[in-house]
């Protein structure tokens, strides 16, 4: 797979009382990622930027909603998100500088 396109697929990890509660008991990390993005892209991503071994990739599409901007209707974007699961073992910490 194309390295650029790899590095461009992962938006942003997921940080909140979920994620990190799936993080503590299921061993899975939540990343925002680019709408096109595959399952496979997902996880050479994620093995390529952390080092670590990934086990399955699921991805919820989620749809924006509509909001009212005072006259007018408004909306948000739509947003795709992955669950990574990582092998037994492995972990990814945000906290760390990359080096």
């Amino acid at each position: 797979m194309n390295q650029e396109r790899l590095m461009q697929v992962l938006l942003a990890p997921i940080v909140s009382e979920k994620s990190t509660f799936i993080a503590e008991k299921y061993e899975q990390v939540a990343f925002r990622v680019m709408q096109c993005a595959t399952k496979p892209e997902i996880k050479a991503a994620v093995e390529l930027l952390f080092k670590v071994e990934v086990e399955g990739v699921r991805v919820i599409n989620r749809k924006g909603k509509s909001k009212r901007t005072g006259r007018g209707m408004g909306r948000r974007s739509n947003a795709r998100f992955a669950y990574v699961a990582l092998k037994k073992g492995q972990e990814i910490h945000f906290d760390e500088e990359v080096k």
